[in-house]
C-alpha cells in the first residue's frame, strides 16, 4: 500500500470514535430540529437571492459548513497526539517523509468533510427539499465548499497544534476559536439584519464564506457576489495550508 494512504487509513481509524462521532452527528440534528423550529417564529422569510426560505431551511442548510468546520479539528488533533505520545518521531523514523504525512492529513480531512457535509445534506433535504436546486452544476460547487473548507480549518487547526506545548493551552485556543467562527458567521443568522460591526465581523470570518458557497449550491443561487466568495475560500485556504505545511516541515522530531 502507498505510504500516504497507510497512513490515511490510520488517521481514519484513530479519528472515528464513537464520542467525535455523537458529536459530528448528534449536536447537528439537536440544532436543525430543536433550535431550527424553535426560532422560526421570531425568524422569518430568510432572504437568499429569488428564494424565501424558512429559518429551519435556512439552518440545516447553514449546518452543513458548521459540521465540515467540526470535522476538522481531528487534523490538530492527531497532529497534537502525536507529538505528546512520540508518534510523530516513530513515523518520520520509518518509510514515511514530512510531505507525504502533511498530505495524508489534508486528505484524512477532506474524507471525514465530505462525509459530514454528505451526511447533514441527507438529513437536511427534507426540510428544506421545496427550495433545493440541485444539478450538475451546483453539486460541484458544494464539494468545492467542502474540500476548500476542510483544507482551511484543517490548516488552521494544524498551525494551532504545532504552536502550542500544553494540552490545556490547546484546547482552550481551538475551542475558543472555532466558537467564534461558528456563532459569529452565517451559519446560524442572516447577516442582513444583524447591526454594524457584528455584520463586519461575520464576513471577517472564513465560516461565513464557506456556509454561503454551500448555500448557493443547495439553493441554486449562483451570483457574483458569491464568485467572490468562492475565490476568497480558495485564497484562504490556500494560504493557510502553505502556512501549516511549512511549520510541519520544520518541526522538530
Amino acid at each position: 500500500m502507498h505510504p500516504i494512504l497507510r497512513l490515511v487509513s490510520r488517521n481514519v481509524t484513530i479519528s472515528l470514535n464513537p464520542g467525535f462521532l455523537i458529536w459530528q452527528v448528534i449536536f447537528p440534528l439537536v440544532y436543525i430540529f430543536v433550535a431550527g423550529f424553535a426560532y422560526a417564529p421570531l425568524i422569518q422569510g430568510v432572504e437568499l437571492g429569488p428564494k424565501d426560505l424558512d429559518y429551519p431551511a435556512f439552518l440545516a442548510s447553514g449546518m452543513i459548513g458548521f459540521s465540515v468546520m467540526n470535522s476538522t479539528l481531528v487534523s490538530g488533533i492527531i497532529i497534537w497526539n502525536d507529538r505528546r505520545h512520540g508518534m510523530f518521531e516513530q513515523i518520520m523514523s520509518g518509510p514515511f517523509t514530512r510531505g507525504q504525512y502533511i498530505i495524508s492529513n489534508i486528505c484524512t480531512i477532506a474524507i471525514i468533510g465530505l462525509i459530514s457535509a454528505a451526511f447533514i445534506l441527507a438529513v437536511g433535504i427534507p426540510i428544506f427539499f421545496e427550495d433545493v436546486e440541485l444539478s450538475p452544476f451546483t453539486v460541484p460547487l458544494i464539494i468545492f465548499g467542502a474540500i476548500a473548507g476542510s483544507t482551511l480549518f484543517g490548516s488552521l487547526a494544524s498551525i494551532i497544534s504545532t504552536r502550542l506545548r500544553s494540552s490545556e493551552g490547546f484546547n482552550v485556543i481551538i475551542n475558543t476559536v472555532f466558537l467564534f467562527f461558528a456563532f459569529v458567521s452565517t451559519a446560524f443568522y442572516p447577516a442582513q439584519n444583524v447591526q454594524e460591526p457584528l455584520r463586519t465581523a461575520f464576513y471577517l470570518n472564513p465560516l461565513t464564506y464557506l456556509v454561503d458557497v454551500i448555500r448557493a449550491g443547495i439553493f441554486g443561487n449562483i451570483n457574483m457576489f458569491v464568485v467572490v466568495e468562492i475565490v476568497v475560500l480558495a485564497g484562504i485556504a490556500g494560504a493557510l495550508f502553505v502556512a501549516a505545511s511549512r511549520l510541519l516541515m520544520r518541526l522538530n522530531v
